[in-house]
């Protein structure tokens, strides 16, 4: 079958983690399938969307790797929209109801007091053009319900199997508010059936939506789109994520120096049966993919752990892959910096910080080891220095002081580097060289 899939967000904030989550199950079937995505900005909440988050979004996506195929803003389909409320109005699908939000309130109460479903009553259908004239009179306006046929209702999920909802269970959906603006509801369905959607992918927050979304369907004499409901995420502890658990933002991903890649990789691999590893390239992220991998139950989101598969990802990353980026950041040294360095970044900027530690100035942490310092300081061997400088070197120190181990070569990383770890000194000596190498074994900031 052909394959169109939809990521709508809303343009009322920056993209976070759960709805990047979305998007990208929506693009990895995409494109396993051959099909086309598609970008809509749900944005018919005129209060709070905006242009800035609008561009916000289509800037996220594209950092991310996301490009769509198809794009669309329901703030230009409302006449479209208009037409379908009226067509449903005449089929008698879309009726009338004036109640208040507190008349609402009561008749629930009501209902739970007598033990009975808190679903509404239907009174709007009750009303004549009389009753609704004269409520019109005291200043009420209308709010749209549809009309659920009362029967079951049942798909196949692509993700939680087969599902059923007894619609005569469910209250008829506001599909139209008092001031004629639109719910998400039929909006979103409209578009989907206009757009030829064939597959709705989303959190499973929205399965109870499902049933109702489907009698619209056919209540438009559309075939209804195949439904996957993925879980949601939750922070470490189980719970509703929150700001306390991280940056969530891709915003604030990117700000914090977190590779595109990293954040794919997590996201697409989290609340699945694959493990959770970076990958280097976002067509090894779609060649995986499958819907009978993602789990049913909620999917932990851990800020340390996503931090843990972007330094994996540096670990494992070509010179090529990063050497403009390396150039902006001001750091030389070509390929031989870069492998030298590369298994001790947690982000792309870390590489900066080495290459500050190899050029200086550096403040050499020697403490009581000035004598045995000075000493290796007068057995470095002469320059040009490679990859064998350092076995050599420490060979010749071990024999003239008779220390092994890291009695050995602790106090020469303190000195040469004034941290207690980082890159293997092998291939991190040449950049310092041997006048800042000697320097540093003095004690001197250089």
């Amino acid at each position: 079958m052909s394959v169109t899939v939809r990521f709508a967000p809303s343009p009322t904030g920056h993209l976070h983690i759960g709805n990047t989550r979305t998007a990208l199950v929506n693009w990895l079937f995409a494109r396993k399938m051959g099909g086309r995505f598609l970008l809509r900005l749900d944005d018919t909440d005129e209060k709070r969307s905006t242009a800035a988050f609008a561009e916000a979004i289509q800037r996220d996506l594209a950092w991310l790797g996301l490009a769509h195929d198809l794009f669309d803003r329901q703030s230009e389909r409302v006449a479209r929209y208009d037409a379908i409320a009226q067509t449903l109005k005449a089929d008698g699908r879309l009726y009338a109801c004036y109640e208040t939000a507190e008349e609402l309130e009561r008749k629930r109460k009501r209902q739970l007091l007598r033990g009975l479903p808190p679903i509404y009553d239907r009174e709007g259908l009750t009303l004549s053009d009389v009753d609704r004239a004269a409520l019109e009179a005291q200043g009420r306006r209308a709010h749209w319900r549809f009309k659920l046929q009362p029967m079951n209702v049942v798909w196949d999920d692509c993700v939680r199997g087969l599902q059923s909802v007894d619609c005569a269970s469910l209250s008829d959906p506001v599909l139209v508010r008092e001031d004629g603006s639109y719910l998400y509801t039929l909006p979103s369905v409209v578009d989907d059936f206009d757009h030829g959607i064939s597959h709705v992918i989303r959190g499973e927050d929205h399965v109870a939506n499902t049933a109702p979304q489907i009698q619209l369907f056919e209540a438009l004499g559309a075939t209804p789109p195949e439904f996957a409901h993925h879980s949601l995420l939750v922070n470490v502890e189980g719970g509703r994520l929150s700001k306390r658990d991280g940056a969530l933002s891709l915003k604030d991903m990117a700000e914090a120096g977190f590779e595109a890649m990293a954040v794919a990789s997590y996201a697409a691999t989290i609340g699945t049966s694959d493990p959770i590893e970076p990958h280097q390239t976002m067509s090894s992220l779609v060649a995986q993919f499958d819907f009978a991998k993602l789990s049913r139950s909620p999917a932990r989101f851990d800020p340390e752990e996503l931090a843990l598969v972007n330094a994996r990802l540096l670990h494992g990353r070509d010179h090529g892959a990063v050497e403009g980026e390396l150039t902006r950041l001001g750091v030389g040294g070509g390929e031989a910096f870069w492998l030298a360095v590369r298994g001790n970044l947690g982000t792309l900027a870390d590489a900066r910080t080495w290459w500050d530690v190899a050029r200086g100035p550096v403040e050499p942490v020697i403490g009581d080891e000035a004598e045995y310092c000075a000493a290796a300081a007068g057995l470095l061997p002469p320059e040009p220095w490679d990859g064998n400088s350092w076995s050599q070197w420490t060979a010749s120190v071990s024999e003239a002081t008779n220390r092994k181990g890291r009695a050995l070569f602790a106090p020469l990383r303190f000195a040469l580097t004034g941290q207690g770890r980082g890159p293997e000194l092998a291939a991190f000596l040449p950049f310092i060289g041997r006048q800042r190498a000697e320097a540093r074994l003095n004690g001197r900031k250089v």
